[in-house]
């Protein structure tokens, strides 16, 4: 089976692609490489999934250590590059994960987020419609819940008050899914994802710019004074729950369906940064401060759906989670 994965660089991406490929997948990669956090940590992740320093050029196919992984840099919002990639390469599945990351972001640069979550998005749908794609899995995100006060979050809850445009471009997402899966039978599956930590994460996340700002001795913000809650999932467990639903397309008409995909199990902001200082053995310097635009108090997923329906059962504690993080992290900053 030959699976395209956008977003190839990023967190989720690069662990995806290296478990695809133990299970013996033949994967294609595509990725921007864009500067909204680190270039240097997303080379990084290439290099460590075997492609070279010449991913940095644009459109060029690179074959990694593994002959069965290519990459190339390309943007989604590319739509003849991105119809030329579909037609050349013939795949069976897509797994989208490529998006402009990060509530906060969003709020100051708000046509990144149209550009690649709803146009990018919009030419991965029609590219899928017109090369007999069997299955298109793609990220959602625990955000199109907004604020919502009932618990546990599920799939069935109402979602038309997204409390950020990143959280609206999600949820335009699932409506597009939809259509495409009604008008053309393309069998699509969103995941809305809880709060994915773990080694190679996101720079831009709390537990990494805690764990830094720790190490060095620097003071950290703590926002809504601590008052917040958190789904925290670890990688592993993500990349479960993609695995098991990528080969499997939904058998409802239209072939469409959402699944919460998370821990179910919500820690509070300050149990969460007290885990970080015993791994690390400090204390850390706490700044508090009101709660941010776009930021919602609590996230804890009903995952009932995914457990009767693929057997999933994330079971990485924090502990552990934290601890394989830290010790990522000071391997790969030389702390």
């Amino acid at each position: 089976m030959k699976v395209l994965v956008t977003g190839a660089a990023g967190f989720i991406g690069f662990h995806l692609i290296n478990r695809l490929l133990e299970k013996g997948y033949q994967v294609v990669g595509i990725d921007n490489i864009n500067d909204y956090y680190s270039t240097e940590l997303k080379f990084a992740r290439l290099r460590q999934a075997g492609i070279s320093e010449e991913a940095s050029e644009w459109h060029k196919k690179i074959t990694g250590s593994n002959p069965e992984y290519s990459f190339l840099r390309m943007n989604l919002e590319d739509e003849k590059e991105i119809n030329q990639l579909f037609e050349q390469e013939n795949f069976d599945l897509v797994c989208n994960l490529a998006a402009q990351a990060g509530v906060r972001y969003s709020i100051e640069n708000p046509k990144a987020y149209i550009q690649s979550n709803v146009v990018g998005f919009f030419n991965i749908l029609e590219a899928c419609r017109h090369n007999n794609i069997k299955h298109l899995v793609y990220a959602s995100s625990s955000s199109v819940y907004g604020n919502s006060k009932k618990m546990p979050l599920s799939t069935t809850d109402f979602v038309d008050n997204p409390v950020s445009l990143y959280a609206a471009t999600k949820k335009s997402n699932e409506l597009m899914a939809h259509t495409y899966s009604h008008l053309y039978g393309i069998p699509t599956t969103g995941l809305r994802f809880f709060t994915v930590y773990g080694p190679w994460g996101r720079p831009d996340m709390a537990y990494f710019n805690f764990t830094r700002a720790i190490l060095a001795k620097q003071p950290i913000k703590v926002f809504n004074h601590g008052d917040l809650y958190r789904d925290f999932t670890y990688i592993d467990d993500i990349v479960e729950g993609i695995e098991k639903i990528l080969p499997a397309p939904p058998a409802s008409t239209p072939p469409y369906k959402v699944y919460n995909i998370g821990n179910s199990s919500p820690v509070k902001l300050m149990d969460f940064i007290e885990t970080i200082e015993k791994t690390l053995g400090k204390e850390a310097q706490k700044e508090f401060y009101d709660m941010q635009p776009g930021d919602v108090y609590k996230t804890y997923a009903d995952v009932s759906e995914l457990e009767k329906n693929f057997g999933y059962s994330p079971n990485t504690s924090l502990q552990k989670g934290i601890g394989e993080f830290v010790a990522w992290y000071k391997s790969f900053y030389k702390e």
